[in-house]
């Protein structure tokens, strides 16, 4: 069976019950749209950018379960003096007692009425893994050398018992009596006590304390946290900088169990927002809170670009629609955008189904769906209006024909109609079903040359656009002849010629079925009234588009070598430039400035000098070696200096601040120039409580980590930045070390889409895979490669075009370059395929062309002006994402629709003035000679 009978018995069964089908995919369209609704949400995460089997990847995955995942930042914003008070401090500790999971036990808590319900809540959900802030870390602190002093004092009864008891025992074999004895006892206890005062004499004086050391005593408070630096200002100490970043701002880490789904991460978000919100957790006037750290960016980036494109997509719609109402002149105008939001619903809610999420490179392939679905039902319908006007003067008797048979006793309609109806969508699907299958075919494979990407949500994309192609075209082929076999109508003569055009230009079409005619007039022809009213300035817009494309497709017929020539000539050039087009990475720059979210990121780079983290995990049998230290610390120093910091130097400084700051790291708490073996390592790291230790260095002291603070820079710089701190990584003989962290993910990831080389093998590869198609289809070389000539050159006229309008690409867009492709090779293997068919009825070249473009080409011209003008209306958002993504759109889609409608003619042309193909003709310097030769003449 051929492919057109396979498409037509389809249509056959599909127009007996039309009702019954529309119902069906109503419903199963509605159930799409709630089930994507109710369950698919907007990620951008970070795992989105990165293969999971990337070197990066696995080591931040390690580190994370760990460390615990990206933390959430609250930074406590105002003179860190005071935010240190008594009264302050206290309410700190309680707030980290609450985003901890532990019931507030201080004087706030028993003002605010016991746990709230929001503590209970965040604790419930187990999704905080550890809270780092300066209340507790001043409160352990305390409670650290309290404890000291107990045992020290503790340890001073051991001691002075034991030099008594030594003291007498000498004594007393040197021959004292009893009161000697107890004398020199006596002597040596006082000699221990001693030692002891003098020893606590010395930490009272390092603190200035004079009781013991708590968060109530602001004097233990200041000679912790403070220090005098050269100049003798009073600033934090550097090494407490993960705390206290500079003397205006103090952070509170909540670090996230690593695994969690998107729901719960947005559920803790919003937790500890309602948290740090809460009465009882308010400071003194002048000091506030702000809620930063990748976790609240990724979430809130991907909520604010969800609602906007539902907004933009509905004003989309509306363009659309009224596109199609004026440009798409037939009965049912609207059938093509409503099957291109079935498929559409489809494809997402097939997406949600399967547990996928909406990526910035997903909500990309929207307008590609929508774009070739519309065309798709365009298409058909043309067909199946041509094969309407054939059928018009026909006298068929009453139920008469064997498709009257089939028709659905469910139309109202008289018996003759639906019959008509029904042949008509047969017809229609077994002349376009082959031809427009093979082009769907070539661009869904197009798109699945992007399974190649190492990133995860190009590869997404690539799957989404083509499953889409096919629910599309599905969508097409059964509910939209289902609608036209139930819904269009007979219509009277007057709308036929109308839509059609008249009985000269379709030249007897009721007995050529492949004669010209479409639901909308095309270039070479005048535009025909229609007895409804219309506005003289479009009907001068149409004529004046009509006159333009016809003096087009004549220049292309008259000089096909001159116009190919000319668009090869500025795709090279587009080609040369497109690794000049900037790709703009930086977040701040690609949503709107009053993003809640973007502003608590610069309020966390403002407060802290860093928006990021980069660890560098260390791995070995046992990380308290000397040696391990030492290349640690030195290690450490190297790439701080490399990068702009200097001892004295603070990452939140105006002028030349650092690319890399410290942050918590193994050298914080032990330093290889004290601890001189394992042992004292070891030792030294077991008196410290496990809050501070456990941040760093895992309890067996097999996993550790140095940590870097990394500015709000490009990511392109930032990709430089940890690309060098890599390269520097020298670790000693049995240690493992390696990069980590949500920044190293995100700049891998954008240097995987931006990079300009990744772009044209992708290009490469998608052109060979629709050249292979259709080889396999046609089976001869000239067919398979004429329709590509204008598919290639449009790759290079976008790039320059994107060039000279200074037009970046950005995440969202940079994965837009199969766009051409895919819409290039819908329109060209369409419109090639309709020109076979006039060449095979025996219409010359030029007038095949003309035919060609007055009917297919009317049907192009009117489903890529609907996408163009729908997506137009992206260019209007705030987001500057949305809004270079929607002009990227715009361009791609007007460079396909321009280079086919122009450049293909010439080409087609330009085969038959040619004759056969050879492969020897691909060479690019045959057309430059005979150029030069024709000069010459």
């Amino acid at each position: 069976m051929t492919p057109g009978a396979t498409f037509e018995r389809i249509v056959r069964l599909v127009a007996r019950r039309p009702t019954l089908v529309l119902v069906a995919g109503g419903l199963l369209a509605g159930a799409a749209i709630a089930v994507a609704l109710t369950q698919l949400r907007a990620s951008a995460a970070p795992e989105t950018l990165v293969d999971a089997d990337s070197e990066s990847a696995r080591a931040t995955e390690r580190f994370e379960r760990q460390f615990g995942s990206e933390p959430v930042m609250i930074i406590v914003q105002g003179d860190l003096g005071r935010t240190l008070m008594s009264d302050n401090l206290e309410r700190l500790v309680a707030l980290e007692d609450c985003l901890a999971g532990k019931r507030p036990h201080d004087a706030a808590s028993s003002r605010g009425g016991g746990t709230t319900a929001a503590c209970d809540a965040l604790s419930r959900t187990d999704t905080v893994r550890a809270v780092y802030g300066p209340g507790n870390f001043v409160e352990t602190a305390a409670d650290q050398l309290v404890q000291g002093l107990e045992a020290r004092r503790a340890q001073l009864k051991r001691d002075a018992d034991a030099a008594a008891r030594e003291a007498r025992e000498r004594a007393a074999q040197q021959g004292a009596g009893e009161a000697r004895q107890s004398e020199l006892a006596a002597q040596a206890r006082a000699e221990v006590r001693d030692r002891f005062v003098r020893e606590t004499a010395q930490l009272a004086l390092r603190y200035g304390l004079t009781e013991l050391p708590s968060r109530e005593n602001p004097t233990f408070v200041s000679q912790l946290v403070f220090d005098r630096t050269a100049s003798g200002d009073i600033q934090p100490k550097p090494r407490f900088a993960y705390l206290f970043p500079s003397g205006r701002a103090a952070v509170i880490q909540v670090r996230l169990r690593p695994g969690i789904s998107n729901e719960e991460q947005a559920q803790a978000i919003t937790l500890v927002r309602e948290i740090v919100a809460l009465p009882r957790f308010q400071l003194a006037e002048g000091l506030d809170y702000a809620i930063s750290g990748v976790p609240v960016v990724v979430e809130d980036l991907a909520a604010e670009v969800q609602r906007a494109v539902v907004v933009l997509l509905i004003s989309a719609l509306l363009v659309m629609t009224a596109t199609l109402l004026l440009v798409f002149r037939t009965r049912l105008r609207l059938l093509p955008l409503a099957l291109a939001l079935v498929a559409a619903a489809l494809t997402f809610g097939g997406v949600a189904l399967l547990g996928g999420s909406l990526t910035m490179a997903s909500i990309a392939a929207l307008p590609v769906l929508i774009g070739l679905a519309v065309d798709y039902a365009i298409q058909f319908q043309a067909r199946f209006d041509e094969a309407r006007a054939a059928a018009d003067g026909d006298a068929a008797p009453r139920g008469g024909t064997a498709a009257s048979g089939e028709a659905a006793a469910d139309d109202g309609d008289a018996g003759w109609d639906r019959a008509a109806r029904a042949a008509a969508a047969i017809r229609a699907a077994g002349l376009g079903g082959p031809t427009i299958a093979t082009a769907g075919l070539a661009s869904a494979l197009g798109f699945l040359v992007l399974l190649l990407s190492p990133v995860p949500m190009v590869r997404g994309f690539g799957l989404v656009v083509a499953a889409g192609i096919a629910i599309a075209f599905v969508c097409t082929l059964t509910l939209g002849f289902a609608a036209l076999a139930r819904f269009s109508g007979r219509g009277r003569r007057g709308d036929a010629a109308a839509s059609h055009g008249s009985a000269a230009d379709s030249q007897d079409s009721a007995a050529d079925p492949h004669a010209s005619g479409s639901g909308s007039r095309g270039w070479g022809a005048e535009p025909a009234r229609s007895t409804a009213t219309r506005s003289g300035r479009f009907d001068a817009a149409r004529r004046r588009a009509g006159e333009l494309g016809s003096s087009a497709l004549r220049l292309a017929i008259a000089q096909p070598r001159k116009v190919i020539l000319i668009g090869a000539a500025l795709a090279v050039l587009g080609w040369g430039v497109d690794s000049q087009i900037s790709v703009i990475s930086d977040v701040t720059q690609l949503v709107p400035a009053d993003m809640k979210a973007v502003q608590g990121l610069q309020t966390l780079q403002q407060a802290t000098g860093v928006a990021g983290v980069v660890n560098v995990t260390l791995r070995a049998e046992d990380l308290t070696r000397p040696e391990v230290l030492k290349w640690a610390a030195d290690f450490q120093r190297r790439v701080l200096a490399a990068n702009g910091y200097r001892p004295g130097t603070s990452c939140g400084q105006e002028q030349d601040p650092p690319d890399l700051c410290p942050g918590p790291s193994l050298t914080d708490l032990v330093s290889a120039s004290v601890a001189t073996d394992a042992g004292t390592a070891r030792g030294l790291l077991d008196a410290l409580p496990p809050y501070f230790s456990d941040a760093v260095i895992s309890r067996d002291r097999r996993v550790a980590n140095l940590s870097f603070g990394i500015r709000l820079i490009p990511l392109e710089r930032q990709k430089e930045v940890i690309d060098d701190l890599r390269a520097a990584l020298d670790p000693p003989a049995g240690v493992e070390a390696t990069v980590a962290g949500t920044p190293v993910l995100v700049a891998e990831g954008n240097a995987a889409l931006a990079s300009p080389w990744r772009r044209l093998l992708t290009h490469v590869a998608g052109l060979s895979t629709v050249l292979l198609v259709l080889l396999l289809v046609r089976r001869r070389l000239e067919s398979a490669v004429v329709p590509l000539i204008p598919i290639v050159l449009a790759t290079g006229w976008s790039s320059l075009v994107l060039f000279v309008l200074r037009i970046p690409l950005n995440p969202m867009s940079a994965t837009l370059g199969l766009l051409v492709i895919a819409i290039s090779t819908e329109f060209s293997v369409l419109l090639s395929a309709r020109y076979g068919e006039e060449r095979a009825a025996g219409a010359e070249p030029a007038a095949a062309l003309k035919r060609t473009f007055e009917s297919t080409g009317a049907a192009v011209l009117a489903s890529g002006t609907t996408a163009i003008a729908g997506f137009a209306a992206l260019i209007a958002s705030d987001i500057r994402m949305l809004r270079d993504f929607g002009i990227v759109t715009v361009v791609d889609l007007s460079v396909a629709l321009v280079g086919v409608m122009l450049v293909l003619p010439a080409a087609l042309m330009w085969a038959e003035e040619h004759g056969p193909f050879k492969l020897r003709d691909l060479d690019p310097r045959r057309p430059m000679r005979r150029l030069r030769a024709g000069r010459a003449t």
